[in-house]
């Protein structure tokens, strides 16, 4: 399968089921790996807003976002995360969050 399949792919899975998480996430993983950051940042903050208690949203999203120069929205998907990760007693979701915050303070 091409990385455009796949993204077609995940593409009709979300269109289908516009509500599941997993589908919505790895179309995002998908367009990041194709280089797409934009359209990833957007399809994460849809994710976000959709499901804000799917903890590993919010790592990727972060990592996107700051590869596009968005280091403040990046810190908010950081803590918006962490947040999320402490709710759903994530501590290891929620050890990553917060060193990848604590890494973007210190750029």
């Amino acid at each position: 399968m091409t990385p455009e399949q796949r993204l077609l792919a995940f593409r009709r899975l979300v269109e289908k089921s516009p509500g599941d998480a997993f589908a919505r996430y790895s179309l995002a993983m998908a367009l990041r790996s194709a280089g797409r950051h934009e359209d990833a940042a957007g399809e994460f903050a849809e994710l976000a807003r959709r499901q804000p208690d799917y903890v590993p949203t919010y790592l990727m999203w972060g990592q996107v976002l700051e590869g596009l120069g968005r280091k403040g929205e990046a810190q908010r998907a950081y803590q918006d995360g962490a947040d999320a990760a402490r709710e759903a007693r994530n501590d290891h979701a929620l050890s990553e969050l917060t060193q990848a915050a604590e890494a973007l303070k210190g750029t």
